[in-house]
């Protein structure tokens, strides 16, 4: 308690009335209110300042201190600092070892919705907003990144992976955002003239029935067995080095192959040289060819063509992704088309249809399905997948520039 005070920022907190408070355990010494503090930035640079507040914790509760001693979790409010920052005595300022942070391995572009359902469900829905809650979310998470693009209507934002980001847009939409995210991309790096891009390991425990399955997932994905081992309980362990771009939307595959038998957990491992190309998604979606509601005649003639996410009584507009092709090609269907009386009936032509149960997406799920060409609509009431370019005579002429400038026409 007699060293001089020194406290590492780990996380940051908000109180309407008190402001940005900086939470942390106190290594040693002893802070009091009104104490002069000196902020170690992990540049080395330092900055004077004035505890105006201090607080301690009693489970989730937070009550106001005149002191607080070494081993004490903290709550300071009135210093300026960021996490992996020190907080150190005035008189004798020493810093502690930074939080080592790795750097981002997946980016997302997070844009305003300009769908023709924008505005619909959302309260914050400017670009404004959008861009207030990504910067202020800095201050509470040093492993993400945000940065301004050539739109003002669009923001580039990376991660620890897919989960870190699916956390924050989560978080997000529960408080009121509605807003657009394209499909998760790998962050390369070039090292001498070599793309270099993020190794995973990858260990994963199922049935021996299943195993087969899913060595020959990850041989398709690049993965590289590292080990095998059976356990006396029927199970195997298995351990892969797979490239971070193989595991974008591997889970939902994964656990349809083991039956959702299977337990799978990965670990950042570092950079190798890229390793060759990954078909990740081998079939296209079905789209919905005009806006309305989907009626039970439209999508039961739908549902022969693959699989629907959207149920009978639901809005659509055009280029909405309404389900998943079952071949490798889009297709365009009228799920709004409605039956046409006549005086004319068939033997069994008043029979009901019956529609199968629609695939219920999860965001995990949307943000996993949808290709580059695709978005998903993120909203409070929930989560919507659309084609990037809604019209489909404005898409095939996008395509059809892409493949002649692919070959140099």
């Amino acid at each position: 308690p007699d060293e001089p005070a020194q406290m590492l920022v780990t996380t940051t907190g908000y109180d309407t009335f008190k402001g940005r408070m900086l939470i942390g355990r106190l290594s040693r010494g002893t802070f009091k209110k009104a104490q002069s503090v000196i902020t170690i930035a992990r540049d080395g640079s330092q900055t004077p300042s004035k505890v105006n507040q201090l607080f301690l914790f009693n489970g989730l509760d937070r009550y106001e201190v005149e002191e607080a001693h070494a081993g004490d979790i903290v709550a300071l409010a009135g210093v300026d600092a960021h996490i992996g920052d020190t907080i150190a005595d005035a008189l004798q300022p020493e810093a502690l070892p930074t939080i080592k942070v790795e750097e981002p391995t997946v980016r997302m572009t997070f844009a305003i919705n300009n769908s023709p359902f924008a505005g619909r469900e959302g309260t914050h829905v400017t670009s404004r907003k959008l861009r207030e809650r990504l910067y202020l979310e800095l201050d509470r998470d040093v492993a993400l990144r945000v940065e301004d693009t050539d739109t003002a209507e669009a923001f580039s934002v990376s991660g620890r992976g897919e989960l870190h980001l699916t956390i924050l847009i989560e978080t997000m939409r529960r408080e009121g955002y509605e807003f657009q995210v394209s499909r998760p991309e790998v962050i390369y790096q070039e090292r001498n003239g070599t793309k270099f891009e993020p190794i995973e390991q990858v260990e994963i425990e199922v049935t021996e029935q299943y195993q087969g399955n899913v060595i020959e997932l990850m041989g398709k994905r690049r993965g590289h067995m590292r080990d095998m081992a059976y356990r006396d309980d029927g199970t195997v362990h298995l351990v892969f080095h797979v490239p971070t771009r193989g595991l974008l939307g591997f889970r939902q595959t994964f656990l349809t192959s083991t039956r959702g038998e299977g337990l799978m957990n990965s670990l950042f491992m570092g950079y190798e040289p890229l390793q060759g190309e990954i078909d990740t998604r081998t079939n296209g979606s079905l789209i919905a060819s005009e806006g309305g509601t989907a009626t039970i005649f439209g999508l039961h003639h739908a549902q022969e063509r693959g699989q629907l996410f959207v149920p009978a009584g639901i809005d659509v507009y055009e280029g909405m992704v309404i389900g998943q092709h079952a071949r490798e090609k889009d297709l365009e269907v009228n799920v709004c088309k409605k039956k046409h009386l006549t005086n004319m009936r068939s033997s069994g032509a008043d029979d009901a249809q019956r529609l199968e149960t629609p695939r219920v997406l999860s965001l995990d799920d949307a943000i996993e399905y949808i290709g580059d060409d695709e978005l998903v609509e993120i909203t409070p009431k929930g989560y919507r997948i659309r084609k990037k370019i809604l019209s489909p005579d404005e898409r095939k002429r996008e395509q059809k520039r892409r493949d002649m400038s692919l070959s140099g026409v």
